[in-house]
């Protein structure tokens, strides 16, 4: 007895480069997109704007901007958590940006290592 692919499946080679073809143009569009991200600019803002970073998609520091009434020498631990806070923040705006993104992209299917 031969099993039966449902309608559309199977079909061979002209299937198989149809799929390949497939992933090329989805691999395409992910690297384009992965260049867009990492020339972007994010930043977040903590601390009623009291610090402000900026990072590139790449996860660079551009800019980190500290208004001089927070910097208390007295309360060093604050600003520090400031900082870190923003920090923290702006890699995850970087982070769910890029997996919304590329979700459109992949239909939701995560690719592991790729972003």
């Amino acid at each position: 007895m031969k099993a039966r692919l449902p309608q559309g499946m199977g079909g061979g080679a002209q299937n198989m480069n149809s799929m390949i073809k497939q992933a090329q143009k989805m691999q395409e569009k992910i690297t384009d997109l992965q260049e867009d991200i990492e020339k972007r600019e994010f930043s977040t803002t903590v601390g009623g704007g009291a610090v402000e970073v900026t990072m590139s998609g790449r996860k660079e520091i551009k800019s980190l901007n500290i208004k001089p009434e927070v910097v208390d020498p007295e309360d060093v631990e604050m600003l520090q958590d400031l900082i870190i806070s923003a920090f923290n923040d702006t890699v995850k705006q970087i982070e769910e940006t890029t997996e919304k993104e590329m979700g459109a992209i992949t239909g939701g299917v995560s690719f592991p290592g790729l972003f």
